[in-house]
């Protein structure tokens, strides 16, 4: 039972160091490949990838750049344990959760830190800031040589965040930033997002566009530049922006209904004040309102256009394919690995913020507003 309890890499690990110390694989003998050993163990390639750089890590293989991986011939243990201490540094990446958009965070900072003979390490803070505060306590002291942080909030732990700056700590931001901390960070340009979306549904004749988010403004920076482009783009066609289209922090309430009937009354509230289209904050909530919308007899997007933002795999799957704005994950995290390996090398303290473009992805979800004519 305990070992059906490890981890996958663990497990795939612990069998290939069996299998090499036995002499089942010999000095300079080529192992099974990250995608070979993806096929037989069932797992997926970062899964298999894991395993080989953690073999790498004790010294058991050594790995060419687009050849695999190999058995290192093994020193006597003295110079064994002697050369721990040569161990390529490790750059922690903290994540707020795990799904699709993070392993595209983590492919991207991995591809490039395999390049320059980084390992990456992953640990997932689970929404729990006070869990994200022990990583950022813990990580320095362990010999993490930097931190790439996807934050629970652009308001948590900053007091943290001061502290490993001006203890000059590499350390970068991914997903969200912090104006009140001159520390680097690499975005989405969600002003630009919110903007298109919005400016989307203007276009298609839409003027009472309700801004639907299920946390405050205030909380992440993604989100609220997300409204600024809302805003911008409605000022841009000459439309004031009424704050009770303006629907925010509401996840308590929501998360209490076991009954699923907050979302119904929203988009009924939605309707009442005229409203012929919704921007939603990101696509699991646009989901959560177009159903809603369905289960109320509301015809999407004949009577009521519903956009999402992220471009999730549901988006494409839902009964009526979202509107959405892709980030690019991947990117985001090849260029947070970039900046924090050159903040080691270099000692390069410069940060500020990179903004990664992103691009509007049109599906059935939004349609030309009833009796309207679309710009």
């Amino acid at each position: 039972m305990q070992s059906s309890q490890k981890p996958l890499y663990l497990i795939i690990m612990e069998d290939l160091k069996e299998k090499i110390l036995s002499g089942h694989y010999k000095e300079d003998e080529q192992l099974p490949t990250e995608v070979e050993l993806a096929e037989l163990s069932g797992v997926s390639r970062i899964t298999s990838k894991r395993a080989l750089i953690e073999l790498e890590r004790e010294g058991l293989i050594y790995r060419k750049r687009g050849s695999g991986s190999y058995v290192k011939r093994q020193e006597p243990k003295g110079a064994f344990e002697g050369a721990a201490s040569a161990a390529a540094p490790i750059i922690s990446m903290v994540l707020p959760y795990m799904a699709t958009s993070e392993l595209d965070f983590i492919k991207g900072a991995t591809d490039y830190l395999d390049a320059k003979g980084y390992y990456l390490s992953i640990h997932n803070s689970n929404w729990s800031s006070e869990r994200e505060r022990e990583f950022l306590l813990r990580m320095p002291k362990s010999g993490s040589a930097g931190i790439i942080l996807y934050p629970i909030s652009t308001n948590s732990n900053n007091d943290l965040l001061n502290m490993l700056y001006w203890n000059d700590y590499p350390f970068v931001m991914i997903d969200q930033y912090a104006d009140s901390l001159p520390v680097t960070s690499v975005v989405s340009d969600n002003v630009k997002g919110g903007y298109m979306t919005a400016e989307h549904l203007l276009g298609l004749g839409h003027e009472r566009i309700a801004f639907v988010s299920s946390i405050s403004i205030e909380f992440r920076s993604s989100v609220r530049d997300r409204y600024q482009g809302y805003c911008k783009a409605l000022r841009d066609q000459g439309i004031p922006i009424d704050p009770e289209l303006v629907i925010t922090d509401f996840y308590r309430e929501a998360d209490k209904d076991e009954s699923n009937t907050f979302y119904r009354r929203l988009v009924g509230q939605v309707m009442e004040l005229g409203a012929t289209a919704i921007q939603a904050e990101h696509d699991h909530l646009a989901v959560e309102l177009l159903r809603s919308a369905i289960s109320l007899g509301i015809d999407v997007p004949g009577q009521l256009s519903i956009a999402g933002f992220d471009n999730h795999m549901i988006s494409s799957l839902v009964e009526v394919p979202l509107t959405t704005v892709a980030q690019d994950y991947s990117e985001i995290g090849r260029k947070a690995a970039e900046w924090i390996v050159g903040r080691i090398e270099d000692r390069e303290k410069s940060g500020g913020r990179t903004l990664v473009p992103v691009r509007l992805i049109e599906r059935a979800s939004t349609s030309v507003a009833a009796n309207a004519n679309p710009l």
